[in-house]
C-alpha cells in the first residue's frame, strides 16, 4: 500500500459513498471517513483494512453465536487480537427465548456413531440471546467503554413489526455499537412470528424491513443472508438496494445431523426427539465459498462493489480458508463454530497462515488480492468451447475419457480419478 500525500488524503476526504437504495428512499450516508497512516517500508503484509469506514487490525470477526455471547467472551475475543466481534443476536424481549440442552450434534469423518475421526460437521438448534436485552446493552457500553478502537457488531432480529425494529435499533445504537448486522437468516427458531430466515426467504418482506431498518440505522447495516434459498443473489440484491452498506453470508445450512443407530433418535437429542437445525463447520465450506462467490459477482457487474462490503462465513478453521474468501470478493471472515472447537486463540494461527499465503504471492495488503478468483468462473458451455479451442490451437490429447461411452466397469476408479484436477 503506497503512502498518502495531502493531496490524496484531500481528494479521499471528498469522495461520496454512493449507496442504491429504493426509489424515493434519501438517506445520508452512515460511512465515517478515516485516514490511514503511511506505511513503513517493511515487506510484512498488512492484514489491516478499512470496511464501510471501520477500521479493524485484521479481517477476522467473531461470528454471532455463542462466541459472542457475554461481556466475558467479547474481551476474550479482543484481547487474542480478533478484527472484530459480532455479538450474539439480541430482540427486545428475551423471555420468548427458552433454549434446550443438548443442543448440538457433531458429524465425524467416520462411521455412524464413530467417536473418532476429524470433526466435519456441527449442527446447533441453538436461539438467539437469552440473556435480557437490558444486560446485554450494558455490557455492549462496557466493551466500548474499555476498547473504544475497537468493532463492536449487534446483531439484531426482530418480529414483523416497524415500531419494534426502530426501538431496538434506537436501543443498541445508544451503547456506542459500530455497525448493525441483521439477522436475517437464523433457520430454526421462531419463523411463526417472521423472524429470522422467515424474512430473508422472501424477498418482498426483506425489501420492507430492510427499508424500516436502513431509514432508522445512523450506523452501518450489513444483512445476512441465509443460504437455505434457491438463489442467494435475490435477496442480497434486495438488501443492498434497499439501503445496507454490505452483506454476510453464509449463515448455517437447515439440516438433520444424524440417527443414532442403536436408539433410532435423531441428534441432538433431547427428551428422546429433535428439531431440525442450522448445519456449519468445515464441511459447509464449499457451500459457503459457492454462496459467497455468486454474491460477489452479482455486486461487482450491478453495484459498485467498493462502497459496499462483503462478510464470507462457513467453515474457517485455517488462513487458507480465509484466503479463499477473500480472493472470491469477502472484504472480512466471520469465525463461529471454528473458536466453539478451537477456542479464541485460533486468531493468531489465521493470522500467521494469512501472512504465508500473502508472502507466497508477494501480496502486501488484502486489496492485492481481494476477488482476484472471481474472474475464473465461468459456466460450463464457457469450459466446453475453450477446450476445444485450446485442443484445436496445441493438437492437445484431452486428459482423461473423450466421452460417457468410455467408462468401463473395470476401471472405473482409475478412470475417474484421470479427471480430477488436484
Amino acid at each position: 500500500m503506497a503512502s498518502l500525500n495531502l493531496n490524496q488524503i484531500i481528494s479521499n476526504s471528498n469522495t461520496s459513498f454512493a449507496v442504491n437504495r429504493r426509489p424515493g428512499l434519501r438517506l445520508p450516508s452512515r460511512i465515517g471517513l478515516r485516514v490511514l497512516a503511511s506505511d513503513s517500508a517493511s515487506a510484512e503484509p498488512d492484514l489491516s483494512i478499512t470496511v464501510n469506514g471501520l477500521q479493524m487490525p485484521n479481517p477476522f470477526v467473531i461470528g454471532s453465536g455463542p462466541p459472542g455471547t457475554n461481556y466475558t467472551v467479547m474481551k476474550r475475543a479482543f484481547d487474542e487480537g480478533w478484527g472484530a466481534v459480532v455479538a450474539k443476536t439480541v430482540s427486545l424481549d428475551a423471555a420468548k427465548v427458552i433454549n434446550v440442552t443438548p443442543r448440538y450434534a457433531r458429524l465425524r469423518a467416520a462411521a455412524n456413531g464413530s467417536a473418532k475421526g476429524q470433526i466435519i460437521g456441527w449442527e446447533n438448534i441453538e436461539l438467539i440471546s437469552d440473556r435480557p436485552l437490558e444486560t446485554m446493552l450494558k455490557e455492549f457500553k462496557q466493551l466500548k467503554a474499555l476498547y473504544p478502537d475497537r468493532i463492536l457488531i449487534a446483531s439484531i432480529m426482530e418480529e414483523y413489526n416497524k415500531a419494534a425494529w426502530e426501538e431496538l435499533i434506537d436501543r443498541v445504537e445508544e451503547t456506542g455499537i459500530d455497525a448493525i448486522e441483521v439477522n436475517f437468516s437464523c433457520p430454526h427458531g421462531m419463523p411463526e412470528r417472521k423472524m429470522g430466515a422467515a424474512v430473508g426467504q422472501d424477498c418482498r418482506l426483506l425489501e420492507e424491513v430492510c427499508g424500516w431498518i436502513n431509514a432508522k440505522a445512523t450506523v452501518p447495516v450489513w444483512a445476512k443472508m441465509t443460504p437455505n434459498i434457491t438463489d442467494i443473489t435475490e435477496p442480497a440484491r434486495v438488501a443492498l438496494r434497499s439501503g445496507s452498506e454490505g452483506v454476510s453470508a453464509i449463515n448455517t445450512i437447515m439440516s438433520v445431523m444424524g440417527i443414532d443407530l442403536k436408539t433410532l433418535r435423531p441428534e441432538p437429542c433431547v427428551e428422546g426427539y429433535s428439531t431440525p437445525g442450522g448445519y456449519s463447520c468445515k464441511a459447509v465450506h464449499p457451500i459457503a465459498l459457492g454462496k459467497v462467490m455468486s454474491i460477489a459477482k452479482m455486486m461487482k457487474s450491478e453495484f459498485n462493489d467498493k462502497d459496499y462490503s462483503l462478510s464470507g462465513i462457513g467453515g474457517v478453521e485455517t488462513g487458507g480458508d480465509a484466503a479463499e474468501f477473500i480472493l472470491l470478493g469477502a472484504n472480512t471472515v466471520q469465525v463461529c463454530t471454528g473458536v466453539m472447537m478451537h477456542g479464541y486463540g485460533l486468531v493468531k494461527r489465521l493470522c500467521e497462515e494469512l501472512k504465508d499465503f500473502m508472502k507466497m504471492h508477494n501480496f502486501f495488503s488484502i486489496e492485492d488480492f481481494r476477488g482476484a478468483s472471481i474472474e475464473y468462473f465461468t459456466t460450463h458451455t464457457e469450459l466446453v468451447r475453450m477446450q476445444q479451442e485450446a485442443i484445436q490451437q496445441r493438437k492437445a490429447v484431452r486428459k482423461g475419457l473423450q466421452s460417457d461411452k468410455d467408462w468401463t466397469g473395470d476401471g472405473f476408479v482409475k478412470e475417474t480419478l484421470s479427471m480430477v484436477s488436484n
